[in-house]
C-alpha cells in the first residue's frame, strides 16, 4: 500500500511538473539576437559625428579624426580664419597609399589612426599597411618614412623635447636617445624589488617607469621603491603538464611591511642620482590608490627651470599630506604646510589639483574641509592660508590651467549649476576668488580640451537621454565655430531608445539620488517586469560612469530586451558630490550604498507599476561584485537573484592601500575581532536566501580569486546551494571570456527572476566598429 501511494504521489507530482514546464515562456535564438543588437559593439557604430581627441599644431590650429556614416575623415580647424576643412585630400592619399601598398583604400576608410604634422606642416607621416609612411600635402607624393620605434617604445616615457625616452632595464633608469637609439645608463644601484621608476601598485603593475621630466629634459623626478619585505601574491595557470607560478609584490590591509619609495632626482645628461633628504613615503598618491593613476608620477610638479620639485607626502592611511619643496641641485627638502583629515584626504576627481608657484611663492591647494572639493591659496614660504578661492555647494573637480600672467584659473566643476549636480561645466575664477564665470552655458555633461596656448578650449556636451554637439569657444566662453553635432538618425532607425533619467530620495528621505534606468523598447505598462540593480558603489567612481551620451552602456539596455527594468543608482558613499555625501560609507564599506538602492527601488516600483519588487535582482562586478553578495546576504528578502562577479569580498585579501584608505589602518580589538570583520560577505553567507552565481577569473591579479573562494567556502559549510564560474586562466575582466559571462549572465536573470527558458548555449559574437577596423 506505502508503495502504491508513493508511486501515485510521484506520478502526480511528475504530471504537476510537466505542465509547469510547458507553461513556462521559452526565450530562443532570435530573441536573444534582438537583444544583442543593443550592445555597445552593435549600437557605437551607428552614431555618426562624434570627434575624436584634438591634436594641437602652432597658431592654436588642431586636426581630429571624426566617424561618419560611410566610414572617418581627419579635419582640419583653424580658430583664427574659423575654418573647418579636411586635414588633406582623402581621395589622393587613398589611391597614393593603394598604389605603394597593392591593397585597396577608399577615401573614407583609411587605415590610418594617428598622424604627425612635419615642423613646416608641407607633409604627415603615419603607419599604414604595417609600415611608417611620410606624405607631402602638396604634391601629393607618398614615401616610405624613417619612424623606427624603439625596442622596448611601448614602455617608455618620452622627455617633453622628443630627444630622450626612458625606461627601466634590469630594475635600474635608461634613457634612449630617440634619434640614434643610444642607450644611457643613469642608474647602476637597482636591484630586484629595490628597483628604480618601477611600477607595482599590487593590483596594478607593469614594466612602464614612473617618473616625472623637467620641462627643460635634463632632470627626471622618481623613486627608488623597497619592496624587499612586502608580501607574496601568487597566481597559477592552468594548463597541461606542469602550472606556471606567477608572483609579484602585492601588501595587503594589515600588513607590517608595505611598498616604500625613496625618493630621487636624476641629472640626464651626466647621470648623478640626486637622493632627496627626506624619509621614504608609503606608495601612496593623494588621488588615488596608487602614484601614478593620472598616467604619470602623481603628486609632483617641478618649477619652470627646473630648480625645484615640489611634492607631496600621503601617509599610510590618507589622512595627512604634507607639502614639500625640494632643492632640485642638493636634495634639501623644506616642508611648507600639512594637512590632517578625520577620514581621507584626496586632491579632486580624474585629476590632481594642486599646484606649485614658484614664481610667486604660492601654492593652490585642494581641500574638501568646508564639506565640498574647493580650491585654497597659500603662502609657499611660510606655509600659510591667503584665503579660499572658490565656495559654495558644488565641487572643483579638476583645475586645468593657471594663467599667471592674468592671475586666473580654468577648471572643471560639477553640481553649481540648477540640474543633475553630476554634470560637469567649465569655470574662471581670478586667483583671488573673484568674478567666477561660468564658460559652458549649455545644459549638460562637458567634456573640455584647452589649447596649449590657453586662447581657445574644444567643448564637448550631451546628456545620457540626448546626443549633443562639440563646438570650439574661445577663453572667454564666446562661441568661435560649430565643430561637430553628434548624429543618431541611424541608431534611432534600428528601435533604439536612450535610458530614463531618474531621481529618487536616498534611505535618509532628504538627499536626491540620481540615476537611469532602462525599459524594454516594447514596454507594455500593463505587465509586470522584474527590475534588475546594476550596481558599482565605488566609492572612487560609480555605476553611471560618464553622464554624456553613450548608445550603449555596458549590457544594461541589452538586458532590458529580454523583458526587464534595469536601474543604475548612484548612491551616497560614491564622489562628486559633498564630502560627508562621500564619507557616509567611511570605515564600513560593506554598507555599499544598499539602503539607497532598495528605497529607491521601491520608490520607482511605486511611481511605475510595470515593475515587479517581488522579483528584483542585482548584479555588479568587482566593487559591484562586492556589493551584490552583500545585497543578497544583508537584504535576502529584497533581493531574489544576484550575480557577484570579481567582488573583493574579503578586502584583508585585498591590496593594502584602496582598504586602508576608505575603512582606516587595520586594527584589533581586545577580544581578537577587528574593524575589518563586519567588512567581509562570508560571515554573511549563512543568510543567503535566493539564488546567487559567482565568477572569478584564476588570474586575477586585481583582485585575487581567494576573495570569491572564502564565500564559497562559508556557502559550502552553511549548506547553501550557489552557482559558480570560473575562467581558470582569465584576469579582472576576462578578456575573451567576457562575452561568455554576459550570456551566463543573461541566462541566469532569464531563468531564476523571469522564470523563462533560455535558448540553449546562445553564442555571443563581438564585432569591431567597421570605421576602426585596421586592414
Amino acid at each position: 500500500m506505502f508503495k502504491y501511494v508513493s508511486g501515485l504521489v510521484a506520478a502526480t507530482l511528475f504530471s504537476i511538473a510537466g505542465a509547469t514546464a510547458q507553461e513556462r515562456p521559452v526565450l530562443t535564438d532570435q530573441d536573444y539576437a534582438r537583444a544583442e543588437r543593443f550592445m555597445g559593439y552593435n549600437t557605437q557604430a551607428l552614431v555618426d559625428g562624434s570627434p575624436g581627441q584634438p591634436h594641437w599644431l602652432p597658431g592654436d590650429r588642431f586636426w581630429y579624426r571624426v566617424l561618419t556614416a560611410k566610414g572617418s575623415e581627419f579635419v582640419l580647424v583653424d580658430p583664427v580664419r574659423k575654418t573647418r576643412t579636411a586635414a588633406f585630400d582623402h581621395a589622393r592619399l587613398a589611391a597614393a597609399l593603394s598604389k605603394a601598398s597593392g591593397k585597396t583604400y577608399e577615401a573614407s576608410r583609411l587605415p590610418v589612426r594617428d598622424l604627425a604634422f612635419s615642423p613646416d606642416e608641407k607633409s604627415v607621416s603615419f603607419t599604414a599597411a604595417g609600415k611608417s609612411w611620410q606624405y607631402n600635402l602638396g604634391s601629393g607624393q607618398l614615401s616610405p618614412g624613417d619612424a623606427q620605434p624603439g625596442p622596448n617604445a611601448q614602455n617608455e616615457v618620452e622627455s617633453p623635447n622628443g630627444r630622450l625616452a626612458a625606461y627601466i632595464k634590469d630594475y635600474n633608469l635608461w634613457v634612449r636617445d630617440t634619434k640614434t637609439n643610444q642607450a644611457t645608463q643613469l642608474t647602476t644601484d637597482g636591484a630586484r624589488d629595490y628597483g628604480y621608476a618601477t611600477d607595482n601598485a599590487g593590483w596594478t603593475h607593469s614594466d612602464q617607469p614612473v617618473l616625472r621630466w623637467s620641462p627643460d629634459s635634463r632632470k627626471i623626478a622618481t623613486f627608488r621603491q623597497d619592496q624587499r619585505a612586502v608580501g607574496d601574491m601568487y597566481l597559477v595557470t592552468t594548463n597541461v603538464g606542469h602550472p606556471t607560478l606567477k608572483t609579484w609584490k602585492y601588501p595587503l590591509a594589515g600588513d607590517k611591511d608595505i611598498a616604500l619609495i625613496e625618493r630621487v632626482i636624476i641629472e640626464v645628461n651626466s647621470p648623478k642620482v640626486v637622493r632627496l633628504q627626506v624619509a621614504p613615503d608609503p606608495h601612496r598618491g593623494s588621488l588615488s590608490d596608487d602614484i601614478s593613476s593620472s598616467g604619470t608620477f602623481d603628486d609632483v610638479d617641478w618649477s619652470p627651470d627646473a630648480s625645484q620639485l615640489a611634492f607631496v607626502s600621503t601617509s599610510r592611511d590618507h589622512k595627512q599630506e604634507k607639502l614639500r619643496v625640494a632643492d632640485a641641485a642638493t636634495g634639501a627638502v623644506r616642508d611648507v604646510f600639512a594637512e590632517t583629515v578625520a577620514t581621507q584626504y584626496e586632491s579632486g576627481q580624474h585629476a590632481i589639483n594642486w599646484r606649485y608657484l614658484p614664481k610667486t611663492r604660492e601654492v593652490i591647494w585642494y581641500s574638501e574641509r568646508d564639506n565640498w572639493g574647493h580650491l585654497y591659496l597659500y603662502d609657499a614660504g611660510s606655509g600659510t592660508l591667503k584665503h579660499q578661492i572658490t565656495k559654495g555647494n558644488f565641487v572643483v573637480t579638476q583645475l586645468l590651467r593657471v594663467d599667471e600672467a592674468k592671475c586666473q584659473l580654468y577648471f572643471l566643476a560639477d553640481g553649481r549649476e540648477p540640474g543633475n549636480p553630476y554634470f560637469t561645466q567649465l569655470y574662471r575664477i581670478g586667483l583671488d576668488g573673484q568674478n567666477l564665470t561660468l564658460l559652458t552655458p549649455e545644459a549638460g555633461n562637458h567634456q573640455v580640451a584647452l589649447a596649449p596656448s590657453g586662447r581657445y578650449f574644444l567643448d564637448t556636451y550631451s546628456q545620457p537621454d540626448k546626443p549633443g554637439a562639440t563646438v570650439l569657444r574661445g577663453a572667454d566662453g564666446k562661441l568661435v565655430l560649430p565643430v561637430e553635432k553628434t548624429d543618431i538618425s541611424r541608431l534611432t532607425a534600428t528601435g533604439w531608445k536612450a535610458p530614463v533619467p531618474i531621481t529618487v530620495k536616498a534611505q535618509d528621505g532628504q538627499t536626491d539620488l540620481y540615476g537611469l534606468m532602462f525599459t524594454p523598447t516594447t514596454l507594455d505598462p500593463a505587465k509586470k517586469y522584474p527590475i534588475i540593480n546594476y550596481i558599482y558603489p565605488g566609492p572612487q567612481g560609480g555605476g553611471v560612469g560618464s553622464w554624456s551620451f553613450s548608445a550603449a552602456r555596458g549590457d544594461n539596455q541589452a538586458l532590458a530586451e529580454l523583458g526587464f527594468v534595469v536601474v543604475v543608482i548612484e548612491g551616497s558613499c560614491n564622489p562628486l558630490r559633498s564630502k560627508s555625501y562621500h564619507d557616509a560609507c567611511y570605515g564600513n564599506m560593506a554598507e555599499n550604498t544598499l539602503s539607497d538602492q532598495v528605497t529607491g527601488m521601491r520608490q520607482l516600483a511605486q511611481k511605475y507599476p510595470y515593475i515587479d519588487l517581488e522579483r528584483a535582482g542585482i548584479w555588479g562586478h568587482s566593487g559591484g561584485g562586492y556589493a551584490t553578495a552583500a545585497a543578497m546576504f544583508r537584504y535576502p528578502d529584497f533581493f531574489k537573484v544576484g550575480i557577484s562577479e570579481s567582488g573583493n569580498h574579503e578586502n584583508r585579501n585585498y591590496e593594502d592601500d584602496w582598504a586602508e584608505r576608505y575603512i582606516g589602518l587595520l586594527k584589533t580589538n581586545p577580544d581578537g575581532t577587528t574593524n575589518y570583520d563586519n567588512q567581509a560577505n562570508a560571515i554573511f553567507a549563512k543568510n543567503l536566501k535566493g539564488k546567487l552565481m559567482l565568477a572569478h577569473g584564476l588570474m586575477d591579479d586585481n583582485v585575487p580569486s581567494s576573495n570569491t573562494m572564502l564565500v564559497v567556502e562559508a556557502l559550502t559549510k552553511a549548506n547553501k546551494s550557489y552557482d559558480l564560474v570560473v575562467f581558470p586562466n582569465a584576469a579582472h575582466g576576462y578578456g575573451v571570456y567576457s562575452p561568455y559571462m554576459t550570456r551566463r549572465r543573461w541566462d541566469y536573470f532569464v531563468q531564476n527572476l523571469a522564470g523563462a527558458q533560455p535558448p540553449h548555449d546562445y553564442e555571443m559574437k563581438p564585432v569591431p566598429d567597421p570605421r576602426n577596423v585596421m586592414q
